[in-house]
């Protein structure tokens, strides 16, 4: 049986994904999710996903994290965003963190069936890329519980917040932190944050 899962916060538009889904996929058994953390339990409890479609904005997520954090979940699993953000600006960013293609929310029904078959069989956009690039690639090589950490630092929290929200050991997150300024190849936290920009975060202070 195909596993699909539909990651969305507006049920409406959750059933409209799942009528696109069963048009070319009649057997599938779709999952659905209308959170971050709701899609990310979902892949840790399915069998086996064939296809993940999400929506940019949602809540958990904020700019390209949702992304970078389900691709790191689930890294083998095509994930195809459906998405009301702007197509220029998202189409490239979103295939650098994982997704296999980009589909907005105002596309024709058919052409959300044509980017769902797509996607199953395997094809996935190519974006340009360009050395700035550089950091998205990282971002994107880091373990889930990693990018949760990197994303409470991007938030101002401290390790003691962060430890808190993710039900970790202060030190614990000291660990993790240490791996991901070696995997990011900045010096401290501070230059950590340069990772916003490639995530389309906004980082104050």
């Amino acid at each position: 049986m195909t596993t699909i899962l539909v990651a969305d916060d507006h049920p409406l538009f959750r059933q409209a994904l799942t009528l696109a889904v069963l048009q070319v996929r009649p057997d599938a058994h779709i999952v659905e999710a209308g959170s971050l953390d709701r899609a990310v339990q979902a892949i840790r409890d399915a069998d086996k996903l064939a296809l993940i479609l999400l929506d940019l904005n949602m809540p958990g997520a904020v700019g390209y994290s949702g992304v970078a954090l389900l691709h790191a979940e689930a890294p083998d699993v095509p994930i195809l965003v459906v998405s009301g953000a702007d197509r220029a600006a998202a189409f490239a960013q979103v295939a650098r963190f994982g997704a296999v293609g980009f589909v907005g929310k105002d596309a024709a029904l058919e052409s959300i069936e044509a980017a769902i078959a797509a996607a199953l069989a395997g094809d996935r956009m190519a974006p340009d890329t360009a050395p700035e690039d550089d950091m998205a690639a990282r971002v994107a090589a880091l373990t889930p519980m990693q990018l949760r950490v990197l994303l409470g630092v991007l938030a101002g929290r401290l390790n003691k917040q962060i430890a808190h929200d993710l039900g970790i050991a202060e030190t614990t997150v000291k660990v993790h932190m240490t791996a991901v300024l070696r995997k990011l190849d900045v010096g401290n936290r501070t230059q950590a944050a340069v990772a916003a920009r490639a995530l389309g975060l906004e980082v104050t202070g």
